[in-house]
């Protein structure tokens, strides 16, 4: 385990995937069932992954400045509805623009009051998630767009969609190229045909806004680690005393990166606002992605790709849950659940955390024995699944975890 863990990321990453296809595979194999691997599945679980990783990038930049961004679901609110009136008002593309100025505003306020006023970060944020919803109305009584009723838009157009060429058959002028990843994934070739189906469902018709938010997370791991604003903005976060010393404007830093959080916020709830997830404006259509952002930040420890990969397992049954008319997907899904505490159990053993293997053990003899007692599941499974990832990661991975250390502490400029 020493040799493995002392590989660089770019070859223990794809390791860990193809495992984890293996166990999928697995799975769908007793189940007779083929949806955890199919191309569609991949679709769903990215379009349902982009506004959690929008939003999980958003606390990034937040709390690595020491500010706790609770508020993440607020601007969302704005930002569906300021993503869906700049889009019939103006435009695909100038509703994005307009989500993103509606969520810095927000994250403006969230600064404004934590960092210049000192409030305490989650009586902020949660009085911004009260006041979006009611805030969006009043916009919604007073628009003047054909259609707009109180709490629902007319529909909403997108900004299009893209294909990557050669692997999965998108075009290059006028030119059809081959779709390698398809023509791998019709022969049937174990685990192989498998890994280029779920691959195929991520570079096939993949929005624009998607296209951005992936691109996002390198952006996020070369600004925050690689440049200078970076390295200030993760010392306000850490010791923004030694950064006032250095003559660092603390202030100023906070600021620049909760109105990123907040922009980034807004344009997670344009996404879910656009022609991918819903198609319009809808009251109450965030239902807790902001919140789920949160998660997947705590879940990825504060790190770009940590963040990408709990958006990816977050979205993953929400994506399932989709196709999965008589259970059969979400039956095997406690299978792989079984297969992933035993895992655990097994690391938590072989590191002396006995009381978590313990833990482990029995709740994966329960997962096995509902497996084995069951031929399908209900939807309500697949769609609690998620948040009980975030607690049984919490309870068997807080230790591995490290929030920056001065995260949601008051900072008054002068004191230590």
């Amino acid at each position: 385990m020493k040799r493995f863990a002392a590989l660089p990321a770019w070859v223990r990453w794809p390791l860990y995937v193809i495992v984890a296809v293996l166990i999928l595979g697995f799975a769908e194999g007793l189940d007779n069932t083929g949806r955890l691997t199919e191309m569609s599945t991949a679709q769903s679980m990215l379009r349902w992954a982009v506004p959690i990783l929008l939003a999980g990038l958003g606390g990034l930049y937040s709390e690595r400045a020491g500010v706790v961004n609770i508020g993440l679901e607020g601007m969302m609110i704005v930002g569906t509805w300021m993503g869906a009136w700049g889009a019939l008002k103006f435009g695909p593309w100038w509703g994005l623009v307009a989500a993103l100025i509606g969520g810095a505003i927000g994250g403006l306020l969230h600064a404004l009051a934590t960092v210049t006023f000192g409030v305490d970060h989650i009586i902020s944020g949660v009085a911004i998630n009260i006041l979006a919803p009611g805030f969006t109305r009043f916009l919604s009584s007073i628009v003047e767009v054909p259609g707009w009723s109180i709490t629902q838009s007319p529909r909403v157009p997108g900004v299009g969609s893209a294909t990557l060429p050669v692997l999965a058959g998108g075009k290059i002028g006028g030119w059809t190229s081959p779709d390698l990843l398809g023509w791998i994934g019709s022969k049937k070739i174990f685990l192989v045909s498998d890994i280029a189906d779920l691959a195929k469902g991520l570079v096939y018709r993949a929005s624009w806004v998607t296209i951005l938010a992936l691109l996002m997370v390198p952006f996020t791991g070369w600004l925050l680690w690689r440049t200078r604003f970076g390295l200030r903005v993760r010392i306000c976060g850490e010791y923004p005393a030694a950064g006032e010393a250095q003559g660092i404007n603390v202030y100023k830093y906070k600021y620049v990166a909760v109105i990123i959080s907040g922009a980034l916020a807004g344009l997670a709830g344009a996404f879910i606002a656009g022609p991918d997830l819903s198609g319009l404006y809808l009251e109450g259509q965030t239902q807790g992605r902001g919140f789920i952002g949160l998660a997947a930040l705590i879940f990825g420890n504060w790190r770009p790709g940590g963040v990408l990969g709990a958006a990816m397992l977050f979205g993953y049954p929400f994506g399932i849950s989709l196709r999965d008319l008589d259970g059969s997907a979400s039956h095997s899904l406690i299978l792989v659940s079984t297969v992933g505490l035993a895992l655990v159990a097994i690391q938590a053993f072989r590191k002396g955390r006995k009381a978590d293997s313990a833990l482990a053990v029995a709740l994966g003899a329960l997962s096995i024995l509902w497996y084995l007692l069951s031929d399908s599941v209900e939807s309500v499974w697949i769609n609690i699944f998620p948040y009980v990832i975030v607690l049984l990661v919490l309870v068997f991975f807080a230790q591995r975890l490290r929030m920056p250390a001065a995260d949601g502490q008051v900072y008054r400029r002068g004191e230590a």
